[in-house]
C-alpha cells in the first residue's frame, strides 16, 4: 500500500507509538512559529497550548486511548470566536476582542483534543486577494518571501505550507480558502454552503460565507472534514442533511468519471498554469475518464454577481461596527453620535474595507436597488441552475484555482479590479454554493505552486475528496517548506 503523506496521521502515530511526547510536539511547533518571519501569526497562544499539551501526555502514560485528532497542533483564522482569546479579524477595530464564546468549529476541534497554538493573519475583515489588507501587516508566502500568500485565509495557509501547524481553518466568500491554498501550494476545501456551522465566525457576506479545512494533503482535508461536517442548531444554514463520511472512503473505487473543462475559465490564464491544469486533466484521462471542453457563457457573470451582492451584505454586516457597542471607539473630540461613529469607523477601517462599505451602500440605494441587486439575484439564480444542468451531464468541473501564481507584493496597487482577477475562477463555487476544492497540481518556472480546482454537486464532497485523492496518490506536489518535518 502506498505511503500515506497525512501529517495528522504521522503525528498520531508517533504520540501513540511514544517516539515523541505531545509536549515535545507542541514546544517543537511553538519554537518554529518563534523563528518564523512570515508574519502569519497575529496570536500565539503558547501558555494553554502546552498546558493542553500535558494532558494528552498524562492519558498516554496511563494507557488510555486518544482520537486521532488528540494532541494535533493546529491555528486557526483570525474571524473564528475563540473563548478567552484575542479575534481581530485582523483590523484595528477588534484589535482587543477577546470573545465570550467559541465558534461550533472551535467547539468542536476542542473537544476532539486538536491543540491550538494560536489565531492566523489575515486580510482585514476577510477582504482581500492576497493578505496586504491587514491592520497588523502582510503575510509572506514561504515559497517565495517577496510574493503575497494569497488571501483572505493567507496566514492559515502560509502557517500550513511552512509547518507552523498541522492544519487550520479559514473561511472562503470568493475564494479565501481556495486561492491561497493555490499560492501556498496546500490543499484548501470550501464545502457546500450550509455543511460546516457558521456560528462563531465574524461574517463578511453571510449567504456566501463558508468555513474550511486548510490541509498538506487530501487526507488531511477528509479527516478534518468529516469531523466539522455536523448540524449546528444555533446556525440556521447549517444543514441537517446527513453528510457522507469522506476519509474511510479515499480509496474506494471511482466510477469511469465525466470530467467537464470550461474553456472560458482558462481564458487569460498564464500558460504554465494552463498547461499543468490540463496535464493533470489528462491524468484523469489516463484512469479513463471522459474529459469535456465546453463553453460555461454564464460564469462570465460570476464575478459582477459576486461584486455586487457580497458588497451589499458586507455594508450590511459591518453596520455593526459604530463605536459604541463594542469593539474600537474614537477617542478625539465629536460632535453627536453620528460624528463619533463616522470618526471611528474612518479611523478603524482600512481602505479595501471602506471600498466594499461603499459600493455596498450604493447597491443598496432604492435608486439602484432593481438595477443592480435585485438583477444580481436573478444572475445568481441562473448560475446555480446552469451548475445544476452541468452536474447531470458530468461528475466534476474542473478549472485553475487562480490564472496565475502567487504575484510581488503592491501587485495591484491602486487598481482593486486588478487584484478581484485573482479570484475570479473560485468565485463561482460560492454564487451556486456548491462543494469546491484546489489541491496542487505542480509548479512554474519560478518554482511557485500551481492549484487546481475541482467542484462538484452539493453535498459530494465523500465523492470530490475521492477524485482529488485519486490524483494527489500518484501526483503529490505539497511539501513542507521549513519549519517541522515528519520523518517518523
Amino acid at each position: 500500500m502506498r505511503k500515506s503523506n497525512s501529517v495528522i496521521k504521522k503525528i498520531h502515530n508517533a504520540l501513540v507509538s511514544r517516539k515523541i511526547s505531545c509536549f515535545e510536539l507542541v514546544s517543537w511547533y511553538l519554537k518554529e512559529i518563534e523563528k518564523s518571519d512570515l508574519n502569519a501569526f497575529i496570536s500565539v497562544t503558547k501558555e494553554s497550548a502546552l498546558e493542553e499539551a500535558k494532558k494528552v501526555d498524562s492519558k498516554l502514560e496511563r494507557g488510555e486511548k486518544i482520537g486521532l485528532l488528540e494532541g494535533v497542533p493546529i491555528s486557526l483564522k483570525d474571524n473564528l470566536s475563540t473563548k478567552g482569546v484575542l479575534t481581530t479579524c485582523a483590523s484595528k477595530m477588534l484589535s482587543n476582542y477577546v470573545p465570550i464564546y467559541d465558534a461550533t468549529v472551535c467547539e468542536i476541534l476542542k473537544k476532539n483534543g486538536t491543540i491550538l497554538l494560536g489565531k492566523n493573519n489575515m486580510d482585514q475583515f476577510a477582504m482581500g486577494s492576497s493578505n496586504e489588507t491587514s491592520y497588523f501587516g502582510p503575510v509572506k508566502n514561504p515559497h517565495n518571501k517577496s510574493k503575497v500568500p494569497g488571501g483572505s485565509s493567507g496566514g492559515s495557509c502560509a502557517s500550513v505550507a511552512a509547518g507552523l501547524a498541522a492544519f487550520s481553518i479559514g473561511s472562503d466568500t470568493g475564494g479565501s480558502i481556495r486561492q491561497p491554498a493555490s499560492f501556498c501550494g496546500i490543499v484548501g476545501l470550501k464545502p457546500t454552503y450550509g455543511a460546516i456551522s457558521r456560528y462563531g465566525l465574524i461574517p463578511l457576506a453571510s449567504s456566501l460565507d463558508q468555513i474550511g479545512p486548510l490541509t498538506l494533503t487530501v487526507e488531511d482535508s477528509a479527516i478534518v472534514f468529516d469531523c466539522l461536517s455536523v448540524h449546528d442548531p444555533r446556525d440556521e444554514t447549517s444543514s441537517r442533511i446527513k453528510i457522507p463520511k469522506s476519509f474511510e472512503h479515499l480509496n474506494d473505487k471511482l466510477p469511469k468519471l465525466r470530467i467537464g473543462v470550461p474553456t472560458n475559465c482558462f481564458k487569460g490564464s498564464d500558460k504554465e498554469v494552463y498547461d499543468s491544469v490540463e496535464n493533470a486533466i489528462k491524468f484523469y484521462e489516463k484512469l479513463g475518464a471522459t474529459v469535456t471542453h465546453f463553453e460555461f457563457p454564464e460564469l462570465d457573470s460570476s464575478m459582477p454577481v459576486y461584486c455586487v451582492l457580497g458588497r451589499a451584505e458586507t455594508a450590511s454586516n459591518m453596520a455593526r461596527y459604530d463605536g459604541i457597542r463594542y469593539g474600537y471607539k474614537y477617542t478625539g473630540k465629536y460632535e453627536d453620535v453620528n460624528d463619533l461613529m463616522a470618526k471611528t469607523r474612518s479611523d478603524a477601517l482600512g481602505e479595501e474595507v471602506k471600498r466594499r462599505i461603499l459600493i455596498g451602500s450604493y447597491v443598496l440605494n432604492s435608486g439602484y436597488y432593481d438595477s443592480l441587486y435585485k438583477k444580481s439575484l436573478g444572475l445568481r439564480k441562473l448560475i446555480t441552475d446552469k451548475f445544476n444542468k452541468q452536474f447531470e451531464k458530468f461528475d466534476v468541473i474542473i478549472t485553475p484555482t487562480s490564472p496565475f501564481t502567487a504575484f510581488d507584493f503592491d501587485y495591484a496597487h491602486g487598481d482593486p479590479v486588478k487584484m478581484y482577477l485573482a479570484d475570479i475562477c473560485v468565485v463561482n463555487a460560492n454564487i451556486a454554493g456548491i462543494p469546491a476544492i484546489s489541491i496542487p497540481c505542480g509548479y512554474d518556472s519560478k518554482n511557485l505552486p500551481i492549484g487546481m480546482q475541482l467542484m462538484s454537486k452539493n453535498w459530494s464532497e465523500d465523492f470530490l475528496l475521492r477524485v482529488s485523492y485519486a490524483y494527489e496518490k500518484e501526483n503529490f506536489f505539497a511539501k513542507i517548506i521549513g519549519g517541522v518535518q515528519f520523518e517518523i
